[in-house]
């Protein structure tokens, strides 16, 4: 008897995790494309880059905040790097530095979509739902 409960406690467990995992990508997901839905409706440039800028300055500073946490495990530091390395990119790509060349006014809308389709295609296996939760929690709660 123990020994079916505890199958059932260990099957039970996958099918929870995996919508839950799901439901964090989709929220990030979710916090970009906000993010691009607010770039499209703006119309002068420079608030666009200032909008897609503190988007990726505040994901990142939530990255850095929940990386620092005792509680995130090395697999855990190591997505949360590959996100944030992904994340600098792109703003080095908005700035028009580190060898990246500048997006254009005319392409920041794209931009903002690429931006959403590049974290619906994100490797995030990783990253495990407690820390993709937390994520999530800084930045609605923080910024």
């Amino acid at each position: 008897m123990k020994t079916r409960i505890a199958f059932g406690f260990i099957v039970l467990m996958f099918v929870l995790t995996l919508p839950a995992y799901a439901g964090g990508k989709d929220e990030l997901q979710k916090y970009f494309s906000n993010t691009a839905s607010k770039v499209k409706a703006t119309e002068n440039a420079s608030e666009k880059r200032k909008i897609l800028n503190e988007s990726f300055q505040s994901m990142s500073k939530a990255l850095d905040k929940v990386q620092n946490s005792v509680l995130i495990s090395k697999n855990d530091r190591i997505g949360i790097d590959h996100l944030k390395t992904s994340l600098q990119k792109k703003q080095d790509e908005l700035a028009g530095s580190n060898g990246f060349v500048r997006v254009s006014d005319e392409q920041l809308n794209d931009f903002s979509d690429y931006v959403v389709q590049d974290m619906e295609q994100a490797e995030m296996i990783t990253i495990s739902v407690v820390t993709l939760l937390l994520i999530i929690l800084l930045v609605v709660i923080l910024f």
